[in-house]
C-alpha cells in the first residue's frame, strides 16, 4: 500500500502507545471483573469502571482484546500491524453498535455514553497505531517516499 508509511522514524513511539493500549483495555477488563462480581454475565445495572459502564461481558471481551494487543506489540514483525488495524475496526464497530442499542434492552455490554467515546477513541488510537508501525525494507521504504514525492 503506497500511502501506509514504511519504517516510519516514530515506529518504537507508536509501538508502545500500542502496548500502552492493550494494558489500559486489561487493566479496565480486570476491575470490570472486579466490580461486576456476583451480577449477570450481561447485567444492565449501574456498574462503572473508571467512569464507564460495564457488565462482566464487556470486561471479558476488553481483556481479550487487550491480550491480543499486547501480544501483537510483542510479536511484531508487522503482525502488531495487522492485529491493531483489524481490532481497531473490530472496537470502532462493537462502539457504534453499543451507541445504537444504549438505551434499549440490546445493551449487552452496559454501555453509557463515556464507554462509547472511550471505546470509539480507543479504535482511533489503534488505528493510528497500526497505521503508523509497519516495517519493511530499504526498498519498499524508498518506493513509499517516491510515491509520497508524486502526490
Amino acid at each position: 500500500m503506497a500511502h501506509t508509511p514504511v519504517n516510519h522514524p516514530a515506529r518504537p513511539i507508536y509501538r508502545a502507545i500500542g502496548g500502552l493500549t492493550g494494558l489500559y483495555l486489561v487493566v479496565f477488563g480486570v476491575l470490570g471483573i472486579i466490580a461486576s462480581a456476583g451480577n449477570e454475565f450481561f447485567a444492565q445495572d449501574d456498574t462503572r469502571v473508571l467512569g464507564q459502564g460495564t457488565n462482566l461481558g464487556f470486561s471479558v471481551v476488553s481483556i481479550l482484546l487487550g491480550l491480543l494487543v499486547l501480544a501483537g506489540v510483542a510479536l511484531g514483525r508487522n503482525i502488531d500491524v495487522l492485529i491493531n488495524t483489524w481490532l481497531a475496526y473490530v472496537v470502532m464497530a462493537i462502539g457504534l453498535a453499543g451507541l445504537a442499542f444504549i438505551r434499549t434492552d440490546a445493551n449487552i455490554f452496559n454501555f453509557s455514553v463515556v464507554t462509547v467515546i472511550v471505546v470509539m477513541v480507543t479504535g482511533l488510537v489503534l488505528l493510528m497505531v497500526g497505521m503508523y508501525g509497519k516495517v519493511g525494507t530499504e526498498e519498499e521504504k524508498d518506493a513509499w517516499q517516491k510515491a509520497r514525492l508524486v502526490l
